[in-house]
């Protein structure tokens, strides 16, 4: 028994020991680093923009690619094609396989053309949500779906990261895409358009192109809406006290015409907030200011919200400018900052250290060592469940019995019946919510691997939707229970991408296990 309890407390010690030493790391190293790539990066993207070279440079990386898809037709093919972004911190942490033959595609982040007319931007695939918020939005325009973290690009998006709070109107944000550009196997550039003009056979790609994770083609660039906006978001938060509660009032404020932004956090089986936003020109005279939530002294949002619904316990209103509300969960990375940084909302930090937020994760993860990686990070859940809104109560109290993590993220959207690998065939919109689980379990015997492929089994059984983007539990039988293979397979022949790119299942499912 005392053998145990000191391998406990050593355990303990060892533990913080760790978390001390990460901590203190990502403060005075990683965020300094991250920052400064962010400046040179926006300094990059401004002058790019400015000058207007983008759509030059565009057609040079598409050649280059091009040039690299031949080399690989005409040599034996026996590896196949794995797209890698040179500029992406993400790169490094994924490094191509022996497996694979991997096809550089540069620097796929930049505006091609904005359309005010058309009212549509076409995009390379890398672009991220915080760069088309800080062009669009001060030409009084944005996307009707924008993620609401700065570093998702529009590739992300398109392959599962594309659901927002404006959902319950616009769906994902591939639904609100108008054309893909491909390079396909034999190193053709293909325009894949939602317009019947442009061919049966295109409209057919266009629509298996989402959820694909780059295995129909390699994207160099995409079309897609915009729409006018106000400077303002007034913003209303409702507490609730119950799952059930939840349930019903997130079904009524997606309902509501009104509303422009819907969305609910859950910060425990019984306490939430369900949010509601309406475009705004601003608060009135005799209201006061907009609250600045975005200013880097400013409390975490998710903590202002609960700040505000503890101490008023009734309904709350104030005004944002729109950019800070779309970026509302960024500075804290939703609520995750806390787990690498557990003094972070604290106000000295913030008002010393919190214009360095945040840490770029890919970065963090590229840098800990392995040992400080298993021990703190092993249970770390990052996964999205997309599930009928008149099953979000059993989600809630599935991922609560399975994980317990919290907050939720909850946010309602519309999911049209057309086709595509996700399994919608009513005929009519049906109401669907994103059920958003990040960070660490509440409870120290949990197996996340078993506890994520018991949620996704409960997500097949509702007919909903696992996001996979960075990985998967099921086995491939599953996996094809929950999605639609048919125009998947259909267009994997009929463009030869079977072999020239990894099928989608064993692509993700070996992110699960990297």
């Amino acid at each position: 028994m005392g053998m145990t309890a000191y391998q406990s407390l050593s355990e303990r010690l060892f533990t913080w020991l760790l978390t001390f030493i990460r901590c203190y790391t990502v403060v005075f190293f990683i965020l300094p680093l991250s920052f400064f790539y962010n400046l040179l990066l926006t300094m990059r993207n401004k002058f790019v923009y400015t000058v207007g070279t983008a759509p030059r440079a565009h057609s040079r990386k598409v050649m280059a690619i091009q040039r690299q898809v031949h080399e690989w037709a005409k040599g034996d093919r026996k590896k196949k094609m794995l797209p890698i972004h040179d500029s992406v911190w993400d790169s490094l942490t994924r490094l191509p396989n022996k497996e694979t033959t991997p096809i550089y595609t540069g620097t796929l982040m930049d505006i091609l053309e904005i359309n005010r007319d058309a009212l549509t931007v076409r995009v390379e695939p890398m672009i991220t949500m915080g760069e088309l918020s800080r062009v669009l939005i001060p030409l009084g325009y944005c996307l009707p779906i924008l993620p609401g973290t700065k570093h998702v690009t529009v590739e992300d998006a398109i392959n599962g990261r594309g659901s927002d709070v404006s959902g319950r109107k616009y769906g994902l944000f591939q639904h609100i895409c108008l054309s893909y550009e491909l390079i396909m196997p034999d190193g053709s550039l293909v325009t894949a358009s939602k317009d019947r003009d442009g061919g049966a056979e295109t409209q057919a790609l266009f629509y298996g192109v989402p959820w694909s994770e780059g295995t129909l083609g390699i994207m160099v660039a995409a079309t897609l809406r915009m729409i006018p906006i106000k400077p303002y978001v007034k913003i209303t938060y409702i507490p609730v006290r119950s799952t059930e509660e939840m349930q019903s009032k997130l079904t009524e404020e997606a309902q509501c015409r009104e509303n422009e932004f819907v969305e609910g956090l859950q910060f425990t089986p019984n306490t939430g907030v369900v949010l509601r936003g309406r475009f705004s020109e601003g608060p009135p005279k005799n209201w006061g200011p907009a609250n600045q939530l975005g200013r880097w002294y400013k409390p975490w949002f998710y903590t202002h919200v609960q700040k505000v619904i503890t101490s008023t316990k009734q309904e709350y209103t104030e005004f944002v400018s729109l950019r800070d509300f779309y970026h509302r969960h960024s500075r804290s990375l939703y609520w995750e900052l806390k787990d690498f940084i557990p003094f972070g909302n604290n106000f000295l930090f913030r008002w010393y250290f919190g214009w360095l937020c945040p840490p770029n994760l890919d970065l963090i993860e590229l840098l800990s060592p392995r040992i400080m990686s298993s021990r703190l990070d092993k249970n770390r859940v990052r996964k999205d469940f997309l599930v009928p809104m008149e099953h979000l109560a059993e989600a809630i109290d599935t991922c609560d019995k399975e994980l317990e993590v919290y907050p939720l993220w909850l946010s309602p959207y519309n999911q049209p019946s057309c086709p595509g690998m996700i399994r919608q065939r009513s005929g009519r919109n049906v109401l669907f919510v994103n059920v958003g689980v990040y960070g660490l379990p509440g409870r120290s015997d949990v197996n996340p691997q078993a506890s994520i492929r018991r949620i996704e089994e409960f997500v097949r059984y509702v007919n909903g939707v696992s996001v996979v983007h960075d990985g998967t539990e099921m086995s491939r039988s599953e996996f094809w229970q929950m999605f639609d293979s048919s125009l998947y397979e259909w267009l994997r022949v009929k463009y030869n991408c079977k072999e020239a790119f990894l099928d989608v299942y064993d692509k993700v499912r070996s992110m699960a296990q990297s």
